[in-house]
């Protein structure tokens, strides 16, 4: 069982997903339980990024309910199409929002989140769940985020 990640402090955001992804499918592939892995991986995005929110929505009775997360208090439930994790879901694909107030129908779990990521992950060609990063400055995501938390979606739904 591992107890810390190594995080290389003076690598670029990209190295920084090169070093953990591996580190985050060795931790998880061990452990049987999904929430203890997803609550693991939000620890380790967290830690590693210092991200302002970090989590899982699941669907489950056709809407997506709060999972395992770090940060600040959060929406519990979000129905289909609503919001950037809503259509992550609708959409089948990455959301990328530079500024969440220009996102139509977005909705503010909090007022400190100015840009997100929302990735979803796939089972039997179905969205299950969804990976959702907000950060409290603007602009503050980018292609490597998305391209490589997609494939931490990847390992995410291999093993939970």
């Amino acid at each position: 069982m591992a107890e810390s990640i190594y995080i290389p402090e003076s690598a670029t955001k990209a190295e920084k997903y090169q070093a953990i992804l591996p580190q985050v499918e060795s931790l998880i592939s061990t452990e049987t339980d999904s929430y203890a892995n997803l609550a693991n991986v939000a620890a380790v995005l967290k830690e590693t990024f210092g991200f302002f929110w970090v989590g899982f929505y699941l669907v489950k009775e056709d809407q997506l309910v709060l999972g395992p997360f770090q940060g600040p208090l959060a929406c519990t439930r979000i129905a289909f199409g609503k919001g950037v994790c809503g259509t992550a879901w609708k959409e089948a694909q990455t959301q990328l929002v530079p500024d969440v107030d220009a996102f139509p129908g977005h909705i503010a779990c909090s007022s400190a989140s100015k840009s997100e990521v929302v990735v979803p992950g796939f089972k039997e060609e179905k969205v299950w769940i969804v990976l959702d990063v907000d950060s409290d400055r603007l602009d503050d995501f980018d292609q490597v985020d998305a391209e490589q938390l997609e494939k931490l979606m990847h390992i995410v739904s291999k093993y939970c």
